[in-house]
């Protein structure tokens, strides 16, 4: 039986942890209406943040909900300012209790585990394989529609087999329950809050230790609900499908995205944005094209806007970092040369 924790409640409504999550929700949001004006008033609003969660009156705003169309087209919903401190204040208790229950081959939202460090993973894990077994297969899956299909239910008994503690748990619940999706009560987590981020990796951790201790899979990675296995025995991979299939759909009221399937490993695989080879990483295609588009309405927009030079820059010096990690000379070649800001009779090229 897993060991529980109880005595958490006195460390998050702590005033030095409500300060600190204050700071940790203010990153990259310190000019921003709501933060600034809960900054003005700072002791105050902390002190009745506090006494709102010791007391039990604490009550969850709605969310701010708005699409966005890269990489594909995602309903986001935002916490108030407000709950973004306490759902910070909460995650900087428990999370370190449930990153001892993750595997080392979970990515996504885990320090020092972000998207190169999972595309890095497998590339060592094709390397790997390749010099081990030659030729193998490779098994790549994706749940359908994670975020809108999470069990209440079902996240909240995974997080009590850990968090002892009622008064936690009784802020898990309200946390939880602030958000339903559209189809069905009870179901759905939202795209946008922190606390969603950590509930992804514990509702999906017992399908890692299944697929770690159960099927002793040797090279394995997941980032969020994206995850692929290697093995040079492609009916294994076939038996390993079926057993997630039912475990996915009987125990956390999951499904698999129709596209998921193996296929040999001389395709490569198409990983966090990257294609990935054992002896080469490549960009992925729709990347590219949708810089290249970026590229050339911002040096449309630039004839009678110079003002948005700085952020074509900026835009130019974000794709330069992802392209670094991948063999791409020629993508960036072609992405340069849509880098060309005409104004007037002026000409500008963006320095790099």
């Amino acid at each position: 039986m897993p060991k529980s924790f109880n005595h958490l409640w006195e460390h998050v409504i702590d005033f030095e942890n409500l300060y600190h999550a204050f700071r940790e929700a203010q990153k990259g949001k310190r000019y921003r209406w709501e933060s600034m004006k809960f900054k003005q008033r700072l002791e105050d609003n902390l002190i009745i943040m506090q006494n709102d969660l010791i007391w039990n009156t604490y009550v969850h705003g709605p969310y701010r909900q708005f699409y966005v169309t890269e990489p594909k087209k995602r309903l986001i919903s935002a916490p108030s300012f407000r709950d973004r401190v306490v759902h910070h204040a909460l995650c900087q208790v428990i999370e370190p209790i449930f990153e001892n229950r993750f595997v080392n081959e979970t990515f996504a939202c885990r320090t020092g585990r972000g998207t190169h460090a999972a595309v890095m993973q497998v590339a060592h894990c094709t390397r790997r394989a390749r010099r081990e077994w030659g030729n193998y297969f490779i098994l790549k899956c994706d749940i359908h529609h994670f975020f809108p299909s999470v069990n209440h239910d079902v996240l909240k008994e995974i997080i009590r087999r850990q968090i002892r503690n009622k008064k936690v748990m009784d802020l898990c619940d309200l946390i939880i329950h602030s958000y339903e999706s559209a189809e069905q009560d009870g179901i759905g987590i939202p795209i946008g809050a922190l606390t969603s981020q950590l509930f992804a990796n514990i509702y999906l951790t017992p399908m890692d230790q299944r697929i770690k201790n159960k099927h002793h899979v040797k090279y394995y990675a997941r980032y969020m609900d994206d995850f692929l296995i290697l093995s040079p025995d492609k009916n294994y991979l076939w038996d390993i499908l079926g057993d997630l299939e039912c475990f996915l759909h009987d125990e956390l009221k999951l499904n698999l995205n129709p596209k998921t399937g193996i296929f040999p490993a001389k395709h490569g695989v198409d990983y966090c944005g990257y294609r990935i080879w054992p002896t080469h990483l490549k960009p992925r295609k729709t990347t590219v094209k949708r810089a290249k588009r970026r590229m050339k309405k911002l040096a449309m927009l630039y004839r009678d806007d110079p003002s948005i030079l700085d952020h074509a820059k900026a835009s130019l010096v974000s794709f330069m970092g992802y392209i670094k990690h991948c063999s791409g000379w020629r993508t960036t070649k072609a992405v340069l040369e849509r880098a060309i800001f005409i104004a007037r009779a002026k000409v500008d090229t963006i320095p790099f």
